[in-house]
């Protein structure tokens, strides 16, 4: 089944996969500003072509019954890159599930893959029964502002804001919000009953390419200790854990997330000769 997509620049692939029930404008969000600015400031310097797909039962792809866990999910993104992309390099960026994907996909294919970016990924245990995970907290609070919100969005925003504020929730309400209410819960319901993939990411030989693991010191949803867990398989990963972000680290810590973001991608762009 074709995955919707949105597709923008020209160029080396980036394939962008979002997290779990979301939709591709959670990736558009932080990386079109990004690539926008690195082009700003880089003129004729490489340039990119994004591939932002929404996942099976997100988005607007659809989910059929042939998609009974992570597998299958797995096995329509790696379509997506045979169809999409072909054999030429491309560089992978993961958020949350999408992270989970994007080390599998990276995993599979170590001399097509140049490069491997995560945001708030799952870490070593895929189940969130399992995960070693912070308490929730939040650290800038804005008590009027969240009363002030209809309580629908107080509720659904406020369960992984670790910053409180009119910019954090109208990224939100933008980026995160439209993917949420299309998601097809009765499909994923069925997905997750086989949320771990059959091979693990990590098995087999390292991945060598330049990699970012950026994850967020609150957040409650992945953590940050099971994912520095994942480090000894990534020799060429930056790894590091952002105070005052938690799952939604790219709308709380933007400005952090951008620098390592250009410094991983140096790397990318050296270790590939550009």
């Amino acid at each position: 089944m074709p995955m919707h997509f949105v597709k923008h620049g020209s160029g080396t692939p980036v394939l962008a996969l979002h997290g779990w029930t979301p939709d591709h404008r959670l990736m558009t969000g932080f990386l079109e500003p990004f690539f926008a600015r690195r082009a700003a400031a880089r003129p004729g310097g490489t340039s990119y072509r994004r591939l932002y797909p929404d996942l099976p039962g997100m988005g607007q792809t659809e989910i059929t019954e042939k998609y009974q866990g992570s597998d299958d999910m797995l096995d329509a993104v790696q379509g997506f890159v045979d169809h999409m992309i072909g054999d030429v390099p491309f560089i992978v960026v993961g958020e949350s599930y999408g992270g989970y994907l994007a080390r599998a996909v990276a995993n599979s294919r170590p001399e097509q893959a140049l490069g491997l970016a995560l945001v708030c990924p799952i870490g070593k245990e895929a189940r969130h029964s399992r995960r070693t995970l912070p308490p929730h907290t939040v650290i800038a609070a804005d008590p009027a502002f969240m009363a002030g919100l209809p309580p629908a969005d107080a509720a659904s925003y406020g369960e992984l804001a670790v910053v409180q504020s009119p910019e954090t929730f109208r990224r939100f309400r933008d980026e995160i919000a439209p993917g949420l209410a299309l998601a097809d819960d009765e499909g994923l319901v069925r997905v997750a009953r086989r949320y771990e993939l059959s091979t693990a990411p990590e098995s087999g030989a390292p991945f060598e390419r330049p990699t970012l693991i950026v994850t967020g010191r609150q957040d409650d949803n992945t953590g940050y200790a099971d994912v520095y867990a994942l480090l000894e398989h990534y020799p060429r990963a930056t790894f590091t854990v952002l105070d005052r972000a938690g799952h939604n680290l790219q709308l709380e810590q933007p400005v952090l997330l951008d620098a390592f973001l250009d410094e991983w991608l140096d790397r990318v762009e050296e270790a590939a000769g550009h």
